[in-house]
């Protein structure tokens, strides 16, 4: 629609006002705000997930646009996704949301200090930027203005700094935009990171069109002029040139009332340039007193109040020389050169106190003129106001400088980089349900050990409210899976079943992708099922790296399909699982099936058809699943359906041998869980257990085609204790020997592509 709608507008110029208005309009529309509101749209998404997020705690404008908007176009303009929040609406929510945390003069309140501290806890890294010496009232109180204010004022203001330098105490390095603002904030954090007020794309055409406006419109003749909007600009712009042009046009835009201060010290040359002059007009524009010594010339004298960052480079544009006066103060030190930009931008050339950020980047002679002393001051004014010539030299100069140095599209890498370098290493495992499993478990567990490890982690997954997860004392961040909502750079993402992969594959912002291999997860599908085939296409990837916790599984990978999986032992709760010795004699046992009675290969049918042959009055059956439910024809004295983790391991406790028929696993916990906790052991072997199943040692393994030997074995056990004993004490060793706690390093290691030994 858009762009049917820009043609017909097209076409209807072309008609009614030629070929050269078509071009005019054009030119400015690319430049223009239609380009600059699809960028502003990309920056403004809002994300489950981002790169950095600003909290601003500045009510002025000007400031937040340069060190929150301008440096959000800094970072876009090099792949890096950030968005703004007020301070006063921070939530806790944000901390799972982005990367990086940057507060901007941001005072210290009750929810600032617990963001923070949870941020932190979620190894994210905090940063607090600063733009002023408003951190420290040995600072602020040299600010004359300030004496002026009440002294309740003056309480609520220095209650405000006290609380800003609370905030910047509590992070881990700063922001800034001078050396001299740098220098003072290393007495407060150890790191500070120097990165200049620069001009934003949009700073830079309304420059460009201040200029055009002032040096092109004028001499554009009748047909080259289009509509009429343009045609009575051209005439407001001769009219107001033809007065201007009998005078020097002498600009100060003061900005806030503080700087009143700053021009009184001028006013010595301004009174004597104005008396010396006469064709010289003074221009104040923003919060400013007349000086009482200026009165005489107030009828030379133009005062505007603050003016609408849009609207600046068209008024700056119109005056010959910008004036930027500062005291050499250690406040003033730290202040940035936005004025000398500002005025570059729209070709005006700058005379500056020689202090701080204007001596570092004006090249005296060549890019402004500075100037320490009243002498140099009205030296300078009087050979601009003299030598036209040299104003349009030094206003050139700077304008190639600063178009080149000083905007958003030339200065970015610097700061992407010093964010980046700080960023921790996240991890993000993709979860298709956060249902209790073992394969579950795993994922997990994985994810406490990394972030104990002091890595960013979080699971990625849509099947519950997003709310977070807490295992072994460690809290996980959960989000939402919804891809075209994640904007932020993932450094690993882990795939943790087939059905994963296309959300790992199908986001881009990822530097490696990884898949956790639990299973052969084609045989969880019969023959003749769609999803046969799309699991085994899972295996087949050459761009991802492949881990897996079974030897089994990666011999398979290998061997099939030519992936050299990495491999990380599974390990066992220990903690949890405490041993009770059973006695079998002379009481009833229980025996314990598990598994989802859906699932073929978990073949829980085989167990009950075991259980069938089993003596009534002698055994109790327990059923334990998550998912399945008893069939009509089992024979289950007590069914469980989905227990808590945290309670499965009281549920072996008061059994006293599992009975686990499963066919295909890539490695089975409940044989293990059991061992843990001092039960028995009747397998029937499978390529998973057997990577710790010892028959006739931890466990008895029956053969799947003579269902009678696990019946066989369950009584050899109830019978013999020298058997229970061995079986005990082994099973005990085992389930000790897979301790989590056993492979943490490994885990570390493996996810973030380090070289494992042996």
């Amino acid at each position: 629609m858009e762009i049917t709608r820009l043609l017909q507008r097209s076409i209807e110029t072309l008609k009614d006002e030629g070929a050269k208005a078509l071009f005019w309009k054009t030119k400015y529309y690319l430049s223009g705000t239609k380009n600059k509101e699809a960028v502003k749209t990309a920056m403004e998404a809002k994300s489950i997930f981002g790169d950095v997020l600003f909290i601003n705690g500045c009510y002025l404008p000007h400031p937040v646009r340069y060190r929150v908007a301008h440096q959000q176009e800094q970072l876009f303009a090099n792949g890096v996704i950030s968005e703004e929040v007020f301070y006063t609406k921070l939530t806790l929510e944000y901390v799972k949301r982005y990367r990086v945390f940057i507060f901007y003069r941001c005072p210290y309140t009750e929810m600032v200090g617990k963001f923070i501290e949870k941020a932190k806890s979620f190894h994210k890294v905090v940063l607090f930027d600063v733009d002023d010496l408003v951190i420290d009232t040995r600072y602020t109180d040299s600010i004359p203005y300030l004496s002026k204010l009440s002294k309740e004022e003056k309480k609520d203001y220095d209650n405000g700094v006290r609380r800003m330098q609370k905030t910047l105490r509590l992070c881990d390095a700063a922001i800034t935009t001078t050396e001299g603002m740098a220098k003072e904030l290393r007495n407060y954090v150890s790191e500070v990171f120097i990165n200049r007020n620069t001009a934003s794309d949009e700073m830079c055409l309304y420059s460009k069109r201040a200029v055009f406006y002032r040096d092109e419109l004028p001499f554009l003749t009748e047909d080259q002029l289009g509509d009429r909007e343009t045609r009575e600009r051209k005439e407001a712009v001769l009219k107001r040139q033809k007065i201007a042009s009998k005078y020097i046009k002498i600009g100060y835009f003061s900005g806030s009332i503080t700087h009143n201060d700053d021009i009184q010290m001028l006013l010595p040359v301004l009174v004597s340039v104005m008396r010396k002059y006469k064709k010289v007009h003074l221009y104040f524009v923003g919060e400013l007193d007349l000086p009482t010594l200026l009165k005489p010339y107030q009828n030379r004298i133009h005062c505007m109040p603050f003016v609408d960052w849009k609207r600046l480079p068209e008024w700056i544009a119109r005056v010959d020389i910008n004036l930027v006066p500062l005291r050499d103060t250690v406040f003033n030190e730290a202040k940035s050169e936005n004025k000398w930009v500002e005025a570059a931008l729209v070709k005006v050339p700058t005379i500056a106190s020689r202090v701080g950020a204007f001596e570092k980047m004006i090249v005296d002679g060549k890019t402004g003129i500075l100037c320490s002393n009243e002498d140099e001051w009205k030296a300078a004014l009087e050979q601009l106001i003299e030598h036209p010539e040299i104003r349009t030299q030094l206003a050139c100069n700077a304008w190639e400088f600063v178009n080149q140095h000083c905007t958003t599209i030339c200065t970015g890498v610097p700061f992407c980089d010093f964010i980046r370098s700080k960023m921790t290493k996240n991890i993000a495992f993709v979860l298709p349900s956060m249902q209790i499993s073992g394969g579950v478990q795993v994922v997990m567990k994985h994810c406490a050990i990394l972030k104990k490890a002091g890595y960013d982690v979080m699971i990625i997954n849509d099947n519950t409210g997003n709310e977070n997860i807490w295992k072994d004392g460690e809290e996980i961040n959960v989000l939402s899976s919804k891809r075209d909502m994640f904007h932020g750079r993932l450094d690993y993402v882990v795939g943790t079943l087939w059905a994963t992969m296309d959300w790992v594959n199908g986001y881009q912002n990822i530097g490696e992708r990884e898949y956790l291999v639990q299973n052969y997860e084609t045989e969880f599908y019969e023959f003749g099922n769609f999803f046969r085939f799309r699991a085994n296409q899972s295996y087949s990837m050459k761009h991802v790296r492949y881990i897996t916790i079974s030897t089994w599984c990666r011999n398979w990978l290998k061997d099939a399909f030519g992936q050299d999986a990495a491999y990380v032992p599974n390990g066992l709760e220990c903690d949890m699982f405490h041993a009770k010795e059973r006695r079998l004699n002379g009481r009833k046992i229980r025996i314990l099936v598990e598994g989802n009675s859906e699932d073929y290969y978990k073949n829980v049918d085989e167990s009950f058809q075991i259980i069938d042959q089993l003596d009534p009055e002698k055994f109790e059956v327990w059923y334990m699943s998550y998912q399945g439910k008893p069939k009509k024809w089992y024979r289950v004295d007590e069914f469980l359906h989905q227990v808590p983790y945290r309670l499965v391991p009281d549920v072996y406790r008061k059994c006293d041998i599992l009975l686990k028929s499963s066919l295909l696993e890539s490695f089975s916990y409940p044989p293990l869980e059991m061992m843990a906790t001092g039960g028995y052991v009747v397998v029937r072997p499978n390529d998973g257990n057997q990577e710790y199943l010892r028959d006739g040692e931890n466990c008895i393994l029956y053969d799947g085609n003579n269902l009678h030997s696990a019946v066989d074995a369950i009584y050899k056990i109830v019978e013999e204790e020298a058997l229970q004993k061995k079986l005990f004490v082994n099973g005990l060793a085992t389930a000790k020997g897979r301790d989590w706690k056993n492979y943490e390093k490994e885990i570390t290691k493996v996810y973030f592509g380090e070289e494992q030994e042996g």
